[in-house]
């Protein structure tokens, strides 16, 4: 995850704990619906095996909700069909080069970043630029140990099959695959860019994005990674900001079931002002920021 490409929650009837709330926060909100609750918890697509385990509030929001709502319906994907996919919406039509699509002077840049990052750009030369640049940034993770399968998703995942929890997706991967598709030539080419240029130093920014994930450090995530989104508008809008605005109208209808959720977003698509937490506040919804160990409501 760069800086460009993300990092992400009722009293009513229901009996609250009236212990007090420890320091350390977590990127992670709770709001109130009318006879349930609906947790939001921030994710991290990829993590390293020691960055377990969770904070126990994952723990104890799971065991509370009867149902999970993630970006994608992860326990319904064919990994074939995605592939598929990824190769109609991301390769170049024959003839054309990651090269051409770029031009002179960003390949000249492209080639002396990749050279020093040991990236085989030639190896990508078929791919659009957004698919260069996301395969870029999984190959440098990976060296690093960060797995999507220690990510957050999947270790929820694993535990809802064996639980039998349903899970569902508030978009399909063709979704996903179309937002980066459709960015502009001149969006994708700064996302290429970007990337390169941030992996150099990426070992660090994880390292630090991890630790304000897990301290709940909204002021960097906020400074750090969304402002840093916010200077490529169309980026910003299409993979963050047009997203949650249709995100928060499938959401909204959870507030009237009896139901309790947990839903599983990009960190970044819960902080600051287009953030769900702060959209369902201007909805009037009850929402307040959870700690790593907070007690929950309970039935």
């Amino acid at each position: 995850m760069t800086r460009l490409l993300p990092a992400w929650l009722l009293i009513g009837l229901l009996a609250t704990s009236v212990r007090a709330e420890p320091a350390a926060p977590f990127t992670m909100w709770l709001a109130e619906g009318r006879t349930n609750q609906v947790y939001l918890l921030g994710s991290v697509h990829l993590l390293r095996r020691e960055d377990y385990p969770l904070p126990v509030v994952v723990d104890r929001a799971y065991a509370d909700a009867e149902f999970l709502v993630m970006e994608l319906d992860m326990d319904d994907i064919d990994p074939l069909a995605t592939q598929g996919l990824v190769n109609r919406l991301g390769l170049l039509p024959p003839g054309e080069t990651l090269e051409d699509t770029l031009g002179a002077a960003a390949w000249a840049q492209a080639s002396e970043k990749a050279a020093r990052l040991d990236v085989p750009l030639d190896l990508l030369a078929r791919s659009e630029p957004w698919l260069a640049a996301v395969t870029i940034e999984q190959l440098i993770l990976t060296r690093l140990g960060f797995n999507p399968l220690y990510g957050v998703e999947m270790n929820l995942v694993s535990r809802a099959a064996a639980d039998k929890k349903t899970i569902t997706g508030l978009e399909t991967i063709e979704q996903q695959l179309g937002f980066l598709d459709e960015l502009s030539a001149a969006a994708q080419r700064e996302l290429l860019l970007q990337t390169l240029a941030e992996a150099e130093s990426i070992s660090t920014l994880m390292d630090e994005l991890i630790t304000a994930w897990k301290e709940g450090d909204l002021a960097y995530l906020e400074a750090n990674m969304l402002d840093a989104l916010a200077d490529y508008p169309e980026l910003y809008r299409t993979i963050l900001a047009d997203r949650n605005a249709r995100w928060l109208n499938q959401l909204m209808p959870l507030f009237d079931e009896p139901d309790d959720y947990l839903v599983i977003v990009g960190a970044l698509h819960l902080i600051g002002t287009d953030g769900l937490p702060a959209q369902l506040e201007d909805h009037g919804i009850p929402v307040r920021q959870l700690h790593a160990d907070s007690e929950l409501p309970v039935d």
